[in-house]
């Protein structure tokens, strides 16, 4: 039978963790836990997506600080604000909802946010700390397709991987977490040949590359375990809409060991490590918590 790698159900737990942290720090400390987050434009996605992290912040006890702001936001206003929020004591973490309007430099933005608060995990000092092994705050996605992997029970050490997709978002911090827990990585993106060839010799594959039921039966060896990154907005046949990843779930489940669906498997994982990451930031960041901060997840 085909394992199925439930993150929602995962999230809910790992959620259930942090809110009985939280009730239980913030006497202590005096405040609950802060997250910012800073949306410009009114892309529907990106307020779906933030619509959904002030919910389960709310779930969890973590304080809000939303900043919705007009498409024409000046990049040094948002330079300003980012510094702002740097030294706003009640925020312990900040994130840039991406994707930004085109007159927006996202990068010099997320380079702006300080590392300890970088809830997202992709400020270049965070993603140094990954490189190098050091405790740091780790990008949301990446982080939930390990913490998913580690309680289900699958042990990643000697196992082949193939990681689909480069990007910093997602690829790269990927594979590097990957190799950290002992696999050996290969990072695959749109340039290389006979992709087919190279997964179907992996026990692991990630793939993360956006494109609707990219990944068939062909591309996966018997007992290789399937982890699906994509979310895809597809139209059926009755002019309505679906998400669905980059695996063809169908086909391949039924080969796979183990797989995450979609929706259902990494998505909330990602929201959840959002929170964690705020919580973490929270932990490092009041002394009379340091002996708390190997906790989470755990």
């Amino acid at each position: 039978m085909t394992q199925i790698l439930d993150g929602k159900a995962l999230a809910k737990t790992i959620q259930a963790q942090l809110t009985a942290k939280v009730h239980d720090w913030t006497p202590q400390v005096g405040r609950p836990p802060g997250l910012a987050v800073i949306m410009v434009g009114d892309n529907p996605a990106s307020a779906a997506y933030v619509r959904n992290k002030e919910r389960a912040c709310d779930r969890v006890g973590i304080a809000s600080f939303g900043q919705k702001l007009p498409g024409d936001t000046p990049q040094a206003y948002l330079e300003g604000l980012i510094a702002e929020l740097n030294a706003d004591e009640r925020v312990d973490g900040i994130l840039l909802q991406l994707p930004v309007p085109q007159h927006i430099n996202d990068v010099t933005l997320l380079n702006t946010i300080d590392p300890n608060k970088d809830a997202d995990g992709l400020h270049p000092v965070n993603l140094g700390r990954l490189v190098r092994g050091e405790p740091g705050l780790r990008s949301c996605t990446p982080l939930g397709v390990m913490q998913l992997l580690h309680a289900n029970g699958i042990d990643i050490a000697g196992k082949q991987a193939v990681v689909i997709g480069r990007s910093i978002l997602v690829g790269k911090p990927m594979a590097l977490m990957l190799l950290e827990a002992n696999a050996t990585v290969t990072v695959a993106h749109s340039r290389t040949h006979n992709l087919s060839a190279l997964t179907r010799s992996a026990d692991i594959v990630v793939s993360a590359i956006g494109r609707s039921h990219f990944l068939t039966a062909d591309h996966i060896q018997a007992g290789a375990i399937v982890v699906d990154v994509g979310i895809n907005r597809i139209e059926t046949s009755a002019g309505q809409y679906r998400l669905v990843g980059d695996v063809d779930y169908e086909a391949v489940s039924p080969i796979a060991s183990a797989i995450t669906p979609v929706p259902g498997g990494v998505g909330p994982m990602t929201v959840t490590m959002l929170l964690h990451n705020t919580v973490l930031s929270y932990c490092q960041r009041m002394p009379a918590l340091a002996h708390e901060r190997g906790t989470l997840l755990s």
